[in-house]
């Protein structure tokens, strides 16, 4: 019986080795055996009521055009505080007062990093701004600095003739339409004198940041050496004087 039984098994062996091998029929039945295996060794975090989601696109059919509105149905059918994926993006929303305080007041260290994606990585240099930067020692210096030396009363004084020559041409707009005896859109005129005025501030920051590299003073200077410490009078400036060195950047 069992001479027989190990017969048939090495006969059987002998036909599968002849079955062509097919790529694409394996990946068929592996797939599934790998998403089966993962889904039960993976552990489930503890996180927030969601709403059932959709493969790719996450609980984005279910915002509809009114995300607003959509969000305040959800929050009363999964509570205050629940959890969506805006496309493949994991999101905490909070719909109550209470629990926003809790997160803005009580854990707020907690909640005060913004997510590193691909391009503020790429972009900002490892997200070594002060927008991206997570919070702690080094946040609080960049912050300190930035509104120190770029939004002071002085920096910002230094580009006036940039409000003036955009005030000038928002003057001769109107006066052009006066002329004609046509109806000017103030709303729209101000807004655009505004964005022209912080996108030609912003442009000169950013041509100082990108054609100069900034070091400090000194090979055995480092930055927690400085001191930052503020003098509060009219405006608030720093104790001493923050001195970088320029060197040409070569993009």
């Amino acid at each position: 019986m069992a001479m027989a039984l190990l017969s048939l098994l090495q006969q059987s062996w002998q036909e599968l080795q002849k079955i062509p091998f097919n790529p694409l029929l394996s990946l068929v039945f592996l797939i599934p055996f790998l998403y089966v295996f993962k889904r039960s060794r993976s552990v489930k975090p503890n996180l927030p009521p969601s709403p059932p989601k959709l493969p790719i696109i996450g609980n984005l059919h279910q915002l509809g055009t009114l995300p607003h509105r959509s969000l305040q149905a959800l929050s009363n059918k999964y509570g205050p505080l629940m959890f969506l994926y805006i496309g493949s993006a994991p999101t905490l929303v909070v719909s109550s007062a209470e629990m926003a305080r809790e997160m803005m007041k009580t854990h707020d260290i907690i909640f005060s990093n913004r997510p590193q994606s691909t391009a503020a990585k790429i972009l900002l240099y490892g997200c070594k701004d002060v927008g991206f930067s997570p919070y702690g020692e080094y946040w609080r210096q960049a912050r300190k600095i930035s509104v120190l030396e770029l939004l002071s009363i002085k920096s910002v004084q230094s580009f006036q003739y940039v409000k003036e020559e955009e005030v000038e041409v928002l003057i001769n707009k109107i006066r052009n339409t006066c002329l004609k005896g046509g109806a000017v859109n103030l709303t729209e005129m101000f807004i655009t004198t505004s964005n022209n005025i912080s996108s030609r501030f912003e442009y000169a920051i950013a041509n100082i940041l990108y054609w100069f590299d900034w070091k400090l003073p000194g090979d055995n200077v480092r930055g927690e050496d400085l001191d930052l410490s503020e003098v509060n009078g009219l405006t608030v400036t720093l104790k001493t004087p923050l001195h970088l060195v320029p060197t040409l950047h070569s993009p």
